[in-house]
């Protein structure tokens, strides 16, 4: 088969593709054939040297999430799980291929009537935007403010907040990703690139109830500051390269809670199904700004890199 490999960090250029042998589905396990694999901000930078939550170990194969066809199945899982189109990790490594062996327990079947692409943009950015929403507590009238608002869980953050009664302002780099929050419901979309976003997002709401924030640095730091008492902020992401940041007492100073979100595997599972069911009813819409094939696992890293992307990017690995 063929799979992309990183073998020493560096930039985009260094992810490879090669034939690669074809894994077993052992104990527990599930062999799936791969159409779509997620790639996510994280991998650029674990890419660029090990810059994320774990330092891989080299040589490895890239890649988390994907979504196909079970093909053939290990000791001890149900056979009838043959032919079903899934979604599911892989544990940490090993997406960027045709095919993967995957833990059976893990893998969630995809309803009918939703596409296999939607499902895999919603495997991560789902389940995340929905365990934020719920970890917000965001009510009907609140003013909720999205940070990184045309990205993968932004774009599902503005959509699920709105359907929450919320008055939701979307803060996004570039006309063409504020274009994209406004359509996508937002009451404000704002350009944070502008040095005055803040202020006009002052004057457009009078402040802001809750934050969720995808870009930490100066820009989580000018959210935190719309904040009144009572005020929630969550981070989600570091687009800037920074977290947020905010010394707790800073918060209790202002009345602000920083709430982290916190589920355990099953909630976790459960947030996924939840995306999937809502997109499946056509209340969620996931956005697939990008689609590359798997030989340019490099120009994928490289276009998330430049901040040119919108919504999810996918590498697209074969047609079932």
């Amino acid at each position: 088969m063929r799979a992309v490999w990183l073998k020493e960090f560096g930039g985009p250029e260094v992810l490879v593709v090669a034939e690669t042998p074809d894994p077993v589905a052992g104990p527990g396990q599930a062999l799936v054939e791969v159409a779509f694999a997620n790639i996510t901000f994280v991998e650029t930078q674990l890419r660029a040297g090990g810059a994320g939550p774990f330092r891989p170990e080299l040589p490895m194969i890239p890649g988390n999430g994907v979504g196909g066809v079970v093909t053939s199945v290990g000791a001890g899982v149900d056979g009838a799980l043959v032919g079903r189109r899934v979604i599911g990790g892989t544990g940490g490594s090993g997406g960027y291929a045709e095919r993967v062996a995957a833990e059976a327990g893990a893998l969630i079947e995809v309803p009918d009537g939703l596409d296999l692409d939607a499902a895999v943009a919603l495997l991560a950015d789902g389940r995340t935007a929905t365990m934020m929403l719920r970890a917000a507590g965001v009510r009907a009238g609140e003013r909720v403010l999205v940070e990184a608002a045309a990205g993968g869980v932004g774009t599902l953050l503005v959509q699920l907040a709105a359907a929450a009664g919320a008055e939701v302002v979307a803060v996004a780099g570039g006309a063409r990703k504020v274009a994209l929050a406004r359509d996508l419901g937002a009451d404000v979309a704002i350009d944070y690139l502008e040095p005055d976003w803040a202020d006009r997002v002052r004057e457009a709401t009078g402040g802001v109830d809750v934050v969720f924030d995808g870009v930490g640095g100066a820009v989580a730091h000018s959210a935190f500051g719309l904040l009144g008492r009572g005020g929630r902020m969550l981070s989600f992401g570091l687009a800037s390269g920074q977290w947020a940041s905010i010394p707790e007492e800073t918060a209790a100073e202002r009345g602000v809670s920083l709430v982290r979100a916190q589920a355990s595997p099953q909630e976790m599972r459960g947030f996924t199904e939840s995306a999937l069911a809502e997109a499946a009813a056509g209340r969620l819409r996931p956005v697939i700004g990008q689609r590359f094939p798997l030989e340019r696992a490099a120009d994928a890293h490289a276009a998330i890199q430049s901040r040119a992307t919108v919504g999810k990017t996918l590498l697209e690995v074969r047609e079932l």
